[in-house]
């Protein structure tokens, strides 16, 4: 299980240089945890799975999550809980750490 903390920055960018430069570039995110500033994130609509739906909050969120490297690219699914005991899920495309972390645990694959 390897470690990547995240105290700055663009989650999904940051995560994927620092997954390269620990060499690994295929493994599973078994956990996501932490808080961002900002993200965005996209479902998909009911009538075409092949299309995304992406929601921008420019609010904060506590964070929970898991998925996948493949190739070196991060794939996460996530749930974002926000101000009014809400939560917003979905594929995370982006998420920007600034006031507090997070801590993205890996197992890598073969690497």
């Amino acid at each position: 299980m390897r470690l990547i903390r995240v105290e700055s920055g663009e989650l999904i960018d940051t995560l994927a240089a620092r997954a390269a430069e620990m060499g690994i570039t295929n493994g599973a995110i078994v956990s996501l945890i932490g808080s961002v500033d900002s993200f965005r994130i996209s479902t998909m609509p009911a009538d075409d799975a092949t299309t995304d739906i992406i929601t921008t909050c420019g609010q904060p969120a506590e964070m929970t999550g898991t998925g996948e490297i493949v190739d070196g690219k991060p794939h996460i699914h996530a749930v974002m809980a926000v101000e009014g005991n809400k939560a917003v899920c979905g594929h995370l495309h982006a998420a920007y750490v600034g006031t507090w972390f997070a801590n993205v645990y890996i197992a890598p694959l073969g690497d």
